[in-house]
């Protein structure tokens, strides 16, 4: 008797439906089960666990010859998550299960071997692919249960034990639709955990830094250590606004599949924050392997990227982040197909001049700088908009009671200018970074000073067109900042003093 149970697999970050098929013959000699369909190791060691859970709770397991397939057979099959639907898929083909209820519904979890339900990663996915076909609901393990009820808009049936999922489908005892998560208290302001008030002096890399988190730009922190970079790096994300109700699904969509959802939460209620050490790979930065999984740049999404001590990464590894800088994806080529992974980050690099970490006014001093600093390339600083020196604190301001620029101030001036941006370029996601330059043209007007003054700086400094584009982006934030609708010649000189490197290298 052949049976059909609705599930689910990945393709990068998109779900895609997969129909469990079990077919048993009737009569003929005991034989292994067969699973087709591209399953990996893990799949085909599930139906050991299929078959100890289902006898474990009481219910028969066929002798005969038995064969599971995963449709479609295109798109290779991975992890537990077919557990359950392949159990539930046995029990609808010997008749176990009577009606007709499991049609309406998706089915994922991991079996124990006594009939227990495991959680499994990427619940989320299956949630908003239910929702999109409009199905009745889906049943999952209990522990998955608040992750999938994010979603909304779909019934979401937790299940302890595949006998409770019978027991529901047989009309017997039915499970209780989780009661749901309210997201928009879940997303309600977190505290920071730096506030810039702590950071002595350093007001210009302050201000460096508000205007980098009002606009989404790229910041690079140049300066000798002890001077305050990762201290200011790690109070960024505490100024920029929260994530929206679409941002921390697509965020948690990510960390689910990944298995990195913080515990006991269901969903990333905070923008994330990577810090991969210089030794990570490129695969560990951008996302790959035997099994493709989401890199750092793909796991900063809405978030933000650290790189702390930046020219100690090796080159290569740094040149693959040039990609995802400017499209905000990443896409991983494999044999016979491609997956992308959303990666649209805030980088935030921190730099010393030299390798010793100081440097010294004479000649060879400069040298060595221009040596260690060339370990960046010229394409991968263009990506960059802002590039601000952090200097040594003197001793009385190192000294000194009076507090800074605080994580509070700056980020009020930060929430108020992306809602500028907000209305003027159409959506909260549409940060002036992300603008092209035919929208610059139209949503950032300069005046003829401020013209004038760009058009001296490309020649003088002789900058390339991308950098023109990123000049204009952040006098467009710098404006947003003070609150005015055109572009001034102070916004444009302000702009041109944040590219450092290009004036340096």
């Amino acid at each position: 008797m052949l049976a059909q149970v609705h599930s689910f697999v990945l393709e990068g970050i998109d779900p895609v439906s997969c129909e469990v098929e079990v077919d048993i013959a009737e009569g003929g000699m005991a034989t292994p089960t067969t699973v087709v369909g591209l399953p990996d190791a893990a799949v085909k060691e599930s139906i050991e666990r299929v078959h100890s859970a289902i006898s474990n709770s009481g219910y028969p397991f066929p002798s005969a010859r038995k064969l599971v397939n995963l449709a479609p057979a295109d798109i290779r099959k991975e992890g537990p998550i077919f557990d359950l639907p392949i159990a539930v898929g046995f029990l609808l083909a010997q008749n176990v299960i009577q009606t007709f209820a499991h049609r309406r519904l998706l089915f994922a979890g991991e079996l124990a071997l006594d009939g227990q339900l495991r959680p499994v990663n990427g619940i989320i996915n299956l949630a908003l692919l239910a929702r999109r076909r409009k199905m009745r609901g889906i049943v999952v393990p209990e522990e998955n249960a608040a992750e999938a009820a994010a979603v909304g808009n779909i019934e979401v049936y937790p299940a302890a034990t595949l006998a409770s999922v019978v027991a529901h489908l047989n009309d017997e005892i039915p499970l209780e639709p989780h009661a749901g998560v309210d997201v928009d208290e879940m997303l309600s302001d977190a505290a920071a955990e730096v506030d810039f008030g702590d950071v002595r002096g350093q007001e210009a890399a302050k201000r460096a830094a508000t205007v980098a988190a009002a606009g989404g730009h790229n910041l690079l922190m140049v300066g000798p250590q002890g001077t305050g970079k990762t201290l200011m790096s790690k109070a960024i994300p505490g100024i920029l606004p929260p994530l929206s109700r679409d941002e921390a699904l697509e965020v948690t969509r990510l960390y689910s599949i990944v298995g990195q959802l913080p515990r006991g939460e269901p969903l990333m209620t905070r923008r994330p924050v990577r810090t991969p050490h210089h030794t990570s790979s490129n695969v560990a930065l951008i996302g790959g392997g035997s099994v493709p999984r989401p890199g750092e740049v793909s796991l900063s999404h809405h978030g933000v990227l650290f790189l702390d001590e930046m020219a100690e990464f090796p080159r290569i590894v740094l040149e693959t982040l040039r990609q995802p800088m400017e499209d905000a994806r990443v896409t991983i080529a494999r044999a016979h197909s491609s997956l992308e992974y959303p990666a649209r980050f805030m980088l935030v690099g921190a730099l010393n001049p030299t390798a010793k970490g100081r440097t010294s006014e004479d000649e060879a001093g400069q040298r060595e700088m221009q040596r260690y600093l060339s370990r960046l390339s010229g394409p991968l600083i263009d990506r960059i908009d802002i590039h601000v020196e952090v200097s040594p604190v003197p001793y009385r301001q190192l000294t000194s009671n009076a507090r800074g620029t605080d994580t509070a101030t700056m980020r009020r001036r930060v929430v108020t200018a992306r809602g500028r941006q907000s209305r003027r370029n159409g959506g909260p996601t549409r940060c002036n970074s992300t603008l092209s330059g035919r929208e610059l043209d139209r949503l950032a007007p300069f005046d003829k000073p401020g013209r004038a003054l760009l058009k001296q700086a490309m020649s003088e400094l002789g900058l390339s067109a991308r950098a023109y584009d990123k000049i204009r982006r952040v006098a467009r934030t710098i404006s947003d900042l003070e609150g005015r609708d055109d572009v001034q010649a102070e916004d444009v000189a302000e702009a041109i003093q944040y590219r450092l490197l290009d004036r340096q290298m």
